[in-house]
């Protein structure tokens, strides 16, 4: 694991450094050609942009790209910037679309471009402002990063290679977002609805893509991707089950926004679903009650959590994702072979880690 550490710590820094001087660029162009606000606009992406994480998505990008031979590593730390920017562009549309107020421990876009529209007394109604600008904000990044992608010094094929792998994903993403939303809107999702959410939301564009495009951006073939596919799709899968667990039963301080949050917007995961079906009728009744209640208490949330534990909903969920790492393991084993000793130590680094991980 301390190889693992050393090496995502390692990939961590050298993103860091590009997005910071990327984002210091591009601040001063766009108030030069399109005035301060833009220059709002913009900056309110690049500071969720900077607001980090693990970079998990981006180091996988050159990961993949390493693994299969690659050598320009001033071209693949543009191809994971983009990444990073892509995540970032869906963290801002998902933060939107889950009225949640709080990214990383600090106000999410809409709620920071809301109290913009409320320090400078502008007209009209600050919550739809901040919205609106928002959506904006995430779009420009997205944009951005399909122009980076667009002018990576490297073989046009393989550059066309690698957006059209991430337009295909996103496409799915999307599909996976709607699920999401649908799910909570419905009276008692399905596991299998459920379930698409898990792999076309999370698994596609946090793990699947990442790799992809690294690997592509390397001359990989479809030999290569088609090869760690499997492993990448249930690893994404058992990520985003622990991160439901997280979600719910982690720590506010480590992981950078309230607990009470998936309760409080009424988010579809396995964990609800599997405490709706197994609780008695005055517990499942509460437990509805609070789901997408936007004035939960915490001691309502406290007694959802409470039943949700007591339903054995979130042993069954640790033990969905203990089952779908063993999975990416097994797919991942026979693959071996085809890629280098600092991809493969990576990976199963990367395995274990998101399984242990606390935010």
């Amino acid at each position: 694991m301390a190889d693992f550490d050393t090496q995502l710590g390692e990939y961590r820094a050298a993103i860091e450094d590009d997005i910071s001087a990327y984002a210091a660029q591009t601040r001063n162009s766009v108030a030069q050609q399109f005035g301060p606000y833009a220059e709002l606009e913009v900056s309110t992406f690049l500071d969720i942009l900077a607001r980090g994480g693990k970079r998990i998505r981006g180091a996988l990008v050159m990961v993949g790209y390493e693994m299969c031979g690659g050598t320009d590593r001033t071209m693949i730390i543009e191809a994971a910037r983009a990444m990073e920017m892509f995540h970032a562009y869906l963290l801002i549309c998902d933060d939107i679309q889950d009225r949640s107020k709080v990214r990383r421990g600090k106000p999410s876009a809409h709620e920071m471009l809301a109290t913009y529209h409320r320090e400078h007394h502008l007209k009209g109604d600050a919550a739809h402002t901040g919205a609106s600008l928002a959506m904006n904000a995430a779009l420009a990044g997205a944009n951005a990063a399909q122009i980076i992608l667009s002018n990576l010094h490297t073989d046009p094929q393989l550059k066309l290679n690698a957006i059209s792998i991430t337009n295909r994903t996103l496409g799915i993403t999307v599909h996976g977002q709607i699920y999401d939303i649908m799910n909570e809107l419905v009276e008692e999702p399905s596991e299998e609805d459920i379930r698409y959410t898990l792999e076309w939301k999370t698994a596609q564009y946090s793990i699947v893509n990442p790799l992809h495009v690294g690997m592509v951006l390397a001359s990989a073939g479809c030999r290569e991707t088609d090869a760690i596919t499997p492993f990448a799709r249930h690893l994404g899968i058992s990520f985003q089950m622990t991160d439901d667990i997280l979600g719910i039963f982690g720590d506010e301080k480590t992981l950078g926004k309230s607990p009470m949050d998936d309760i409080r917007e009424g988010k579809a995961t396995l964990l609800t679903m599997y405490a709706l079906q197994r609780t008695d009728s005055a517990e499942k009744a509460f437990l509805k009650r609070c789901l997408g209640n936007a004035k939960l208490t915490k001691t309502d949330f406290e007694r959802c959590r409470d039943i949700i534990e007591r339903s054995g909903a979130r042993g069954y969920v640790q033990a969905n994702a203990d089952k779908e790492a063993a999975a990416a393991i097994a797919a991942f084993e026979p693959t071996k072979a085809l890629w280098s000793t600092e991809g493969v130590t990576f990976l199963e680094g990367l395995a274990a880690y998101l399984l242990r991980r606390q935010s």
